[in-house]
């Protein structure tokens, strides 16, 4: 082959594009995320890497890498991460907003039919259809993640570990994750190979090299950040991020629910690792058995609805802050207070991210290759197994069980089915769903939208109310 034909056969860097020209591309993205965050994130890394070639390949997996280490939504930080490197701070914003608010306008528009006309018939046999196919889902998400994390014998003893500490003995979450982090960090520095540095959404096809897109391989003038500018930019998150939740707190007292909404889903940002199945996990333990805002079936019922919509799954949050707002709204009215709970919620779980992604991305952008950090990515991501295999046996009793019994032998507790109480025409839509997603390759939204018209049928014949 001649020089030139080498030449040619390399394509050139693509020309620099303007935020305006970045904005219909991001909000592009932000239509098209459904699936959860592993089909979010291919869908960003067919477009901004195949497609236009705006980042490589090493580089998009190094900014996925640390994104999956912190608290929140790794799709929506990974957005963010991505729009900051192109376009600074303006860029994230765009970026990571344009990723919220398709999903958050969707799952205010559910969450009002469903306060509305949840107990209408048609709409309850919708939702029981729907939470068949959640189930399968989830069980899906088990299996995709088990499969990318699970390489070697100390991975899967992680995640059977992780399992039996989550729904056994009731550990923290938070506690797991940080453990197994450390153990990665720590094999890593000893230079032990049980544990791998990877990430999900990469391309298995051919490489787009980092010198060849419109980033390339250099560091950008402002991932050199001054101190002065790290401090500003540090308090500036935090004050948009507290301030509102102090007022709250000054206003109301700490025993309103606004005042607990804000408290508690701030808190859950800076503790929730492991993407949004690990997220529901404790959500379902605080919201559900602390606070009593929602039922175990109505959290099935969110993230149904964050399933069918598009952005992050996380916005399930944003329907538990509107249903405990909606259900104590002091002197407001139930929609008004249900509708600022649930923007509360929102506010105090993605703010934290802007936060996470500017103060800590110019200083990651230095670390790609570093073995510690790859290493204690990969036990996370082994433990978040266990945890989202939790989560998964958490869904199969509230779905296919009408009744479960708490189980206590010493310090073991877990909730066990009564079997008495299965639900026949639950289990069957379960079980279709299941082979759908698992058998048959079937998209998960064609799944979702063909078990919900399945439960309308039954209440139509009579066989669900």
């Amino acid at each position: 082959m001649s020089a030139a034909t080498m030449e040619a056969a390399v394509p050139a860097r693509p020309e620099p594009v303007t935020l305006r020209q970045a904005f219909w591309v991001w909000l592009r993205i932000a239509m098209l995320s459904f699936g959860g965050p592993a089909g979010q994130i291919a869908v960003m890394h067919r477009i901004l890497v195949d497609e236009k070639r705006w980042i490589g390949e090493q580089r998009f997996l190094h900014a996925l890498n640390y994104c999956m280490l912190l608290p929140g939504p790794e799709a929506q930080q990974l957005a963010t991460y991505i729009g900051w490197l192109m376009h600074k701070t303006k860029g994230g914003i765009v970026a990571g907003v344009l990723f919220v608010i398709p999903g958050a306008v969707a799952i205010m528009a559910l969450s009002w039919v469903y306060v509305l006309y949840g107990r209408v018939g048609i709409v309850s046999a919708l939702f029981f259809g729907l939470k068949a196919a959640v189930l399968a889902v989830v069980l899906q998400a088990v299996v995709r993640i088990g499969g990318r994390a699970l390489k070697s014998t100390a991975s899967r003893l992680l995640a059977v570990v992780a399992f039996i500490l989550i729904f056994f003995l009731g550990a923290p979450f938070p506690l797991i994750v940080l453990g197994a982090g450390v153990i990665g960090w720590w094999s890593g520095r000893q230079r032990h190979t049980a544990f791998r540095g990877g990430g999900h959404g990469a391309s298995k096809g051919a490489t787009v090299a980092d010198a060849d897109t419109l980033l390339g391989e250099d560091l950008p003038a402002h991932a050199r950040p001054t101190w002065r500018e790290t401090v500003r930019t540090a308090l500036v998150w935090l004050a948009l991020w507290l301030l509102p939740v102090a007022a709250l707190l000054i206003a109301l007292g700490s025993d309103d629910v606004f005042s607990r909404i804000a408290t508690f889903f701030s808190t859950m940002a800076m503790v929730t690792f492991g993407g949004a199945y690990a997220v529901l996990a404790y959500v379902a333990q605080q919201a559900v058995e602390n606070y009593g805002w929602l039922g175990p079936k109505e959290m099935l019922d969110g993230l149904g609805m964050a399933e069918t919509t598009p952005g992050p799954l996380i916005m399930v949050l944003q329907f538990v802050g509107f249903l405990g707002a909606y259900r104590a709204p002091g002197t407001l009215s139930p929609l008004l207070a249900g509708t600022l709970g649930g923007l509360l919620a929102t506010w105090v779980t993605f703010v934290p991210c802007f936060l996470s992604i500017f103060l800590g991305a110019p200083f990651i952008e230095r670390l790609r290759g570093n073995a510690a950090v790859a290493a204690a990515l990969s036990a996370i991501t082994a433990a978040v197994v266990g945890v989202v295999l939790n989560l998964a046996v958490w869904f199969a009793l509230h779905t296919l069980f009408r009744e479960t019994a708490v189980v206590a032998i010493g310090p073991v507790r877990f909730d066990a089915p009564i079997l008495a109480s299965i639900d026949a025409w639950a289990a069957s839509l379960a079980v279709g769903a299941a082979v759908a997603v698992f058998v048959l390759r079937a998209n998960v939204i064609v799944t979702l939208l063909a078990t919900s018209a399945a439960g309308i049928i039954l209440h139509f014949l009579g066989l669900v109310a």
